[in-house]
């Protein structure tokens, strides 16, 4: 089956040629989806009847259910939990900045990098999402929340550069006019560190913001954390960061959760600063979100503040990611998993 929400403007003028309709239609269609949020062939009422009947058949359109809305007291941040064509669900979270509205999307359901912090492989990896099932999540935003729409983050459920191909398409799809005209740079892209993803991605030429997972300074730390330390360790996830900011010119983000008794020590803040140091890169602190139970907890705000405060002394460019939708469970897969726990 042909996914609509998949498809550039050209490649759907294709298919209209093909079943006798004419090009101009493409317009009113992608007017109608991406201007007016309208998912259903029968309210496209400037097509002539005998086309909605034609596409109907040919590109029936699936939009998501919506199962699941949580809002924070504040006003701040909005997660949705969506049911796609399959029965599969997929959460996505709104998160509103002075700067404008950012989303941040899933690439796949569930995940196999299994990160001791995170819930998303909690119940692992099903399946990639495909380009069209990352379109619907920002127009989902659109029809349920708000149509304004600054920023797209690939920072949910899944790793982004194992479902490379598809993260590509969708990028590319979303920054072309007769869409949501996104620019690159108003777009980022968080890995655990795929090193010839990396590089790949570098090559692309695209001016995307990337952000590493490091959590660890050392083989032996960042193992405990991210099992995925043993194909690709510490200097080749930094090297390959360093490769990407000399392709792309784009300072390259490492993401580093803070756990007491774990990663959060003076030895560790030492080790993390002689490894960054004289690179041109930040460093996002975060403490890790104990809503739920992974057996891992969070440091006093006075480690917090230690660990970040020996970085910038040290002329480290730091800084602490602001909370948001905590009280909602906005961190990665507790929706899904609670969902799936209440239907068990």
């Amino acid at each position: 089956m042909i996914d609509i929400f998949s498809l550039t403007k050209t490649a759907l003028e294709a298919i209209l040629l093909q079943q006798g309709i004419r090009r101009f239609r493409a317009d009113q269609i992608f007017t109608y989806i991406y201007g007016r949020h309208v998912f259903d062939w029968d309210e496209m009422i400037l097509l002539p009847k005998k086309d909605r009947d034609v596409l109907k058949a040919k590109l029936p359109i699936y939009f998501p259910r919506l199962l699941a809305r949580q809002e924070a007291a504040d006003g701040e941040t909005v997660k949705l939990l969506l049911e796609l064509h399959d029965g599969e669900t997929v959460e996505t979270v709104l998160m509103k900045h002075d700067y404008g509205n950012s989303v941040c999307l899933s690439s796949q359901v569930g995940c196999a990098v299994n990160c001791a912090f995170c819930a998303s492989a909690k119940n692992g990896f099903v399946r990639n999402l495909s380009v069209g099932e990352m379109v619907v999540q920002l127009l989902a935003f659109r029809k349920y929340v708000t149509p304004d729409l600054h920023s797209v983050v690939i920072m949910g459920t899944g790793e982004p550069l194992l479902n490379y191909d598809n993260v590509l398409a969708f990028l590319r799809l979303i920054h072309e006019k007769d869409t949501f005209y996104l620019g690159y740079r108003n777009m980022a892209l968080s890995t655990s560190g795929i090193v010839p993803a990396v590089d790949r991605l570098a090559a692309e030429g695209l001016p995307l913001t990337l952000a590493i997972s490091l959590h660890g300074p050392t083989n032996a730390i960042r193992r405990q954390i991210m099992p995925l330390t043993d194909t690709y360790d510490v200097p080749a996830v930094i090297a390959a960061g360093d490769r990407y900011f000399a392709a792309t010119g784009r300072k390259v983000t490492y993401e580093y959760i803070l756990i007491k008794n774990v990663n959060c020590t003076p030895a560790c803040a030492e080790e993390l600063a002689r490894l960054m140091k004289g690179k041109n890169i930040l460093i996002n602190l975060i403490p890790i979100n104990d809503n739920y139970d992974v057996g891992l907890r969070r440091p006093a705000r006075r480690e917090i503040d230690a660990f970040a405060r020996y970085l910038k002394e040290r002329g480290i460019p730091v800084t602490l990611r602001r909370e948001m939708g905590s009280r909602i469970r906005a961190a990665c897969g507790q929706l899904r998993i609670r969902r799936e726990q209440e239907e068990s």
